[in-house]
């Protein structure tokens, strides 16, 4: 297949027709095409795998390093900070250099600081090569949804959109469960090694058959670095506060204060530069959609309903439940499984359906799934989550599918690589602000219901009273040095589970609104015919 086959400049549009001819005649190889694609869909869940996969073995990671506690979070957080930077230059670097030469170094550069991190034998080390794998990790996830919808034509677009959403929900629900058993089996440091084997595989699918696009070495010429300079502050110290400022009690900590307000400041400059220089590193026309502005918040909030309710619910049944790394991997693999079999029945559906129609349904579906949380107790466990897992994994497929198509159907192809950076990085923001915004509801009303919890069990209560005299008699039977002291610290560790499962119910029932909230914006969304999709030679 000729390079100028599928090169946006070469001046032909790209045939919707089964069967497309380059720039010289020759009919393009179909299955190469999908050879290459699919080789970048590989990439992308292997950069999307490594966020999730070492959540559930932090703990002997931390053993392993001797690392404190504060300082192993920083293994995560370095990760999604590093990726947050790099995504939105994803469609700059790929014009410059070309799909394929930039994909297969990001894919080079993540293996060789994947084995870095392997190895490391110190807190420091392993901070620095994670930060620089997140760098090439970042860089891997857009080029794929930006491939999809401008190397396939109309009536592909739809199953390529399908593999790369299945992508984003399946890497963040299965990761925790690869995780916990690969450390079990082998150890931790296999968790960054099997990047490996996987790597090179894709190096040689994208190598030798992601022959999508040329790049223009023009672009090399009046680089925005001040743009740069400006987003790299800004999205660093964005994500930072995110990260850190539920636990640091958020602008009541010095640091997280005025990275807020550095924040704010070079955010507002960079959108300034990015719409008044003459190049800009990271075009924002794509908002001047309105399908695409709208698709965006959608977008936003199923990075908060799928990584929010991933992260919810592994805390829960650690530490209400008391359930194993594997436990709680093999409960969570359920939302996965789902998501994985109701692909091509959402692919299918949203083919023959308003995409409004079926994000008011994905959105809807999830909506109440979510809210089934708010009534959790501390009993529920893999049977209980069950329903909410599946309801929810299908509704978020179907929202996430829907939002995306929407977002880009009436955008020109020229704009797919920048739209699929903004998309891409704002549902890592979103899932971001999701987490903090989910810690601190767990941590204000946890506060919250053990205060009201503490008054009504005052020791005027009879029921109270009688519970803390045969506490007091059991840890008297037992013989303990000073039994009430014992039994009063029981009696409060009960009253804190109780209240943290509250809050864990409060934290649901945010989720769930969200996604109410997404299914009414909806309603707004321009109306396209089902499996809309841009034209392919509009400019």
């Amino acid at each position: 297949m000729s390079d100028a086959a599928l090169n946006p400049r070469a001046g032909r549009p790209v045939q919707a027709a089964p069967v497309m001819l380059g720039a010289d005649g020759a009919e393009v190889d179909w299955f190469k095409v999908f050879l290459g694609f699919g080789g970048m869909v590989i990439g992308q869940f292997m950069a999307m795998l490594d966020i999730q996969i070492v959540a559930s073995s932090l703990v002997q990671i931390q053993s392993g390093i001797g690392a404190t506690a504060d300082e192993i979070s920083w293994v995560q957080t370095i990760y999604l900070l590093a990726e947050v930077v790099i995504m939105p230059l994803t469609a700059y670097l790929t014009k410059m250099w070309g799909t394929r030469s930039f994909y297969v170094v990001a894919v080079c550069g993540f293996i060789v600081t994947s084995v870095a991190v392997g190895l490391s034998s110190s807190v420091t080390m392993m901070i620095v090569f994670r930060a620089l794998q997140g760098l090439f990790a970042g860089a891997m996830i857009p080029p794929v949804f930006a491939t999809a919808m401008t190397v396939f034509p109309p009536e592909r677009r739809m199953t390529a959109n399908v593999i790369v959403g299945l992508i984003v929900t399946l890497s963040s629900t299965i990761g925790p469960t690869l995780g916990g058993h690969i450390t079990e089996l082998l150890s931790w440091r296999w968790l960054f090694f099997i990047n490996i084997p996987v790597g090179v595989l894709v190096i040689f699918l994208v190598g030798r058959y992601a022959k999508f696009d040329r790049g223009d070495p023009n672009l090399a010429r009046g680089i925005d670095w001040w743009g740069l300079g400006l987003m790299t502050v800004f999205l660093l110290s964005m994500q930072y506060v995110l990260e850190e400022g539920s636990g640091e009690g958020w602008f009541d900590d010095a640091l997280i204060l005025w990275l807020s307000v550095f924040a704010v400041l070079t955010g507002a400059a960079f959108i300034w530069r990015q719409l008044s220089y003459w190049q800009p590193i990271v075009s924002l026309r794509p908002f001047g959609d309105r399908n695409f502005s709208l698709g965006i918040v959608m977008t936003f909030v199923t990075g908060v309903s799928l990584f929010g309710g991933t992260f919810l619910m592994p805390i829960f049944l650690g530490q209400i439940r008391g359930f194993s790394s594997a436990e709680v991997g093999t409960t969570m693999l359920v939302s996965g499984l789902s998501m994985f079999i109701s692909a091509p029945i959402v692919g299918r559906l949203i083919r023959v359906m308003d995409a409004r129609i079926a994000m008011i349904a994905g959105f809807t579906l999830a909506a109440w799934a979510i809210q089934l949380g708010v009534r959790v107790t501390d009993e529920w466990g893999f049977r209980e989550f069950f329903v909410l897992q599946v309801a929810r994994g299908l509704g978020t497929m179907l929202a996430m599918i829907a939002a995306q198509q929407m977002s880009v159907a009436s955008l020109p192809v020229t704009m797919m690589k920048d739209a699929s950076g903004l998309i891409n990085l704002i549902r890592n923001v979103a899932g971001a602000i999701g987490l903090a915004v989910l810690t601190t509801i767990l941590s204000h009303q946890t506060a919250a219901h053990y205060l009201d919890i503490a008054t009504a069990a005052s020791t005027a209560n009879a029921a109270t009273a009688g519970m803390m005299d045969g506490l007091t008699q059991m840890m008297t039977a037992g013989g303990l040095a000073d039994p009430e002291s014992v039994a009063r610290k029981a009696m409060g560790g009960m009253m804190h589970r109780q209240a943290a499962v509250l809050a864990f119910g409060d934290a649901f029932g945010a989720l769930a609104m969200g996604c109410w909230f997404a299914a009414g914006l909806a309603l707004f969304v321009r109306p396209a015919g089902p499996g809309a999709a841009p034209p392919a030679g509009a400019h």
